[in-house]
């Protein structure tokens, strides 16, 4: 090899590709089992290899990522996107964003608990909101 064989932490990587706003936010979530290789939690001190299939959990947000390259310092959103390949599924992409956005139902005071009907209406609507199917 006349390239001298980079060696990068997971931690670092996570942070330098923009994954994490901080390092010890990306150490953190590597201590607590948010970001996986293959199914298994790993150390904020795992070595990066090209082609690595990390699995990230940021709050209700899935992220699969494909290393593409190595990365050590923090640079640009494009400069950071040619070092990994989002797997993300299209539905697991957008599917926690539209139930922020879903309207609040609210009621009038006073209207008391609502009756079956009306939660079996309530229910259709809301899942009609977050593009869910009907299973019936």
């Amino acid at each position: 090899m006349d390239k001298k064989e980079e060696k990068l932490r997971v931690d670092k990587y996570l942070w330098a590709i923009r994954m994490f706003k901080t390092r010890s936010l990306a150490t953190q979530a590597c201590k607590a089992g948010k970001v996986k290789l293959n199914g298994q939690s790993i150390k904020p001190s795992y070595l990066v290899d090209i082609g690595d299939v990390f699995t990230i959990q940021k709050g209700v947000e899935k992220k699969v990522i494909e290393v593409t390259a190595l990365l050590a310092r923090r640079g640009d959103y494009q400069t950071a996107l040619a070092h990994y390949k989002d797997l993300t599924p299209k539905e697991e992409t957008y599917a926690y964003k539209s139930a922020f956005f879903a309207p609040v139902l609210k009621r009038e005071r006073g209207a008391g608990r609502p009756t079956k009907r009306d939660r079996r209406l309530i229910d259709k609507l809301q899942d009609s909101w977050l593009g869910e199917d009907d299973e019936d």
